[in-house]
């Protein structure tokens, strides 16, 4: 891999984007900028990186990692429910759909592990009104995918955990509506299982968010990314879980777990600075997601992503 483009666009990556006001109304999520003009939305994929709810530092590449993965799979998952893209004109850049989104992300699992297991073996892993039985293990298979879903916080604040029961109760969605949500969030959930088998992975574990036109649902935002999702190393699951050893991963949890070793950092407290080489580093480990996912390696242009996506939206007529 090519570290040497990954440190030259160090100072390159998009953090911020400025972009006209004529693109349409402004609002910055964490990892995402959305611009919305009536019924369609720009969404930029910035290289921000989020963990424990606190943006942290910018990734080399790491917006259009995310964005091109994130259209992968909503080509390959389109037949199993419609999403919001209606055009790429940049590698970071998505239009979409503007839909009424559900306030509420759905997060589905096959396996014990990360903060579920923290919550575990807390004994704070009840929130989500499932059945836990004792003596589960790190990393152990689930009998069937569970749904473990919480709220959708505002940028700075926590995402809280939350049952269905209580989705419910406050009205965030129609017992009709999480009935086709669940069901949707599940066949996505099989499907992007079956492929990374196929590509030597494990589809852990992932977040969908959901929005609705009319009463027609959409899968919107990311789906299966590294950002939203857990992969493991197919070939050294059963071994590594027979002796008790971590896994080896291929997404965000890497970064987390170097927060929480290295820095002691769980999301409270002051920002820790992330050093350029563990930059550096976490942007190999997105790029490997990529090839590993896809099949096709990202061939890597350094360079300012702010002028090169200004330059697309111009001639695409989107500025």
């Amino acid at each position: 891999m090519n570290t040497s483009a990954l440190h030259a666009q160090l100072s390159q990556t998009l953090g911020c984007p400025q972009l006209p006001p004529s693109v349409g109304q402004h609002y910055q999520g964490k990892v995402r900028d959305t611009y919305r003009q009536g019924d369609r939305l720009l969404l930029v994929t910035s290289d921000r990186l989020s963990a424990f709810d606190h943006v942290l530092t910018t990734i080399p590449f790491k917006g259009e990692v995310l964005n091109r993965l994130t259209n992968f799979w909503f080509e390959r998952t389109r037949h199993i429910v419609p999403n919001h893209v209606l055009d790429v004109p940049d590698p970071n850049v998505t239009v979409a759909r503007a839909c009424q989104p559900f306030a509420v992300e759905i997060v589905v699992r096959g396996y014990l592990t990360g903060s579920l297991w923290r919550d575990y073996q807390k004994g704070t892993h009840t929130a989500y009104g499932l059945p836990f039985p004792e003596g589960l293990r790190k990393d152990e298979a689930f009998p069937a995918p569970i749904f473990t879903p919480s709220t959708k916080a505002p940028k700075g604040q926590h995402d809280e955990p939350i049952s269905e029961k209580e989705i419910l109760a406050r009205g965030l969605a129609s017992a009709r509506d999480w009935a086709r949500i669940t069901e949707a969030a599940r066949a996505l959930f099989l499907e992007g299982q079956k492929w990374a088998r196929t590509r030597g992975l494990i589809l852990v574990d992932t977040k969908y968010e959901f929005g609705k036109v009319g009463d027609d649902l959409y899968v919107i935002d990311e789906i299966h990314t590294p950002d939203s999702s857990r992969y493991w190393m197919a070939d050294e699951y059963e071994a590594r879980f027979s002796r008790g050893e971590d896994q080896r991963m291929l997404d965000k949890e890497n970064l987390r777990q170097w927060l929480i070793r290295e820095r002691g950092f769980q999301g409270h407290g002051p920002l820790p600075e992330i050093p350029e080489d563990v930059r550096v580093s976490t942007a190999q480990t997105y790029l490997r997601a990529y090839e590993q996912i896809t099949g096709t390696p990202l061939v890597l242009e350094p360079g300012d992503v702010q002028a090169r996506i200004e330059k697309n939206l111009r001639a695409r007529g989107y500025l």
